[in-house]
């Protein structure tokens, strides 16, 4: 398995455009699903516009999925309102539920099989069926090259993940605490926006080979937000 990083310029403000990779019919399965490369880009703006009508938004705004340009875009309520539901529209509207999985499976071994050198990762599923994991790193988002009979062995494994929207929401597995003895793993399903924060955060509180306490401390305030805020998927309930 092969690991790509991303040249990202990601930070933590949530709120400008996001441009992705561009990619053609022809790539492997593992490409097919164009990563998104960067997530809020720039310097912050003190005021927010919809990216469709120009109209100015307040700072928890939705968010759209061009799913042929692969970018996210800011947009206001009635925006956001105008794609909802619309199999057949050009964007998506990015959910803001968060789901947190209990009972999820996956074995120490088979996430060591997935070779991510870290325990934090988000797996999104493109309309396509093809799969991308990807995890946070210094650098931004890093793609693991993630085959498909990995993906459906998890799937199989985990029926609730039948829930998850393509493009729009991913796996978010944060293994962290697991790898360190102290709380078990947590497994969400979680917006992708949400996803791309995270990167966002670790990017911009690095510090060294080791991260610093500091990233630590904003990556356990993260999921403490995301916990605090989730509804509670029971696996059985899916099987």
């Amino acid at each position: 398995m092969k690991a790509r990083i991303e040249n990202s310029e990601l930070n933590t403000d949530d709120r400008t455009t996001t441009d992705v990779m561009s990619s053609q019919p022809s790539r492997t399965t593992a490409q097919a699903f164009e990563t998104l490369r960067q997530f809020a880009r720039g310097e912050r703006r003190s005021v927010e516009h919809c990216e469709l009508c120009s109209t100015e938004v307040r700072p928890e705004h939705p968010h759209l999925f061009d799913i042929y340009k692969k970018r996210l875009l800011c947009a206001c309520d009635a925006c956001g309102l105008l794609f909802c539901g619309r199999k057949d529209a050009k964007f998506k509207v990015v959910p803001r539920r968060v789901r947190r999985l209990t009972n999820f499976h996956l074995t120490d071994a088979e996430w060591d099989a997935l070779l991510i050198p870290i325990n934090l990762a988000f797996f999104i599923q493109g309309s396509d069926s093809g799969v991308t994991a990807l995890y946070p790193s210094p650098a931004g988002a890093t793609e693991s090259l993630l085959t498909l009979e990995m993906w459906t062995s998890i799937a199989e494994a985990n029926p609730v993940l039948q829930l998850l929207q393509p493009d729009v929401e991913a796996l978010l597995v944060n293994r962290v605490g697991h790898a360190r003895g102290a709380v078990a793993a947590e497994y969400y399903i979680a917006p992708i926006d949400a996803c791309y924060r995270l990167v966002g955060l670790i990017r911009m509180h690095w510090h060294g080979l080791s991260g610093g306490e500091e990233v630590w401390r904003e990556i356990g305030n993260f999921f403490a937000q995301l916990r605090s805020k989730a509804e509670v998927v029971s696996q059985e309930a899916h099987a």
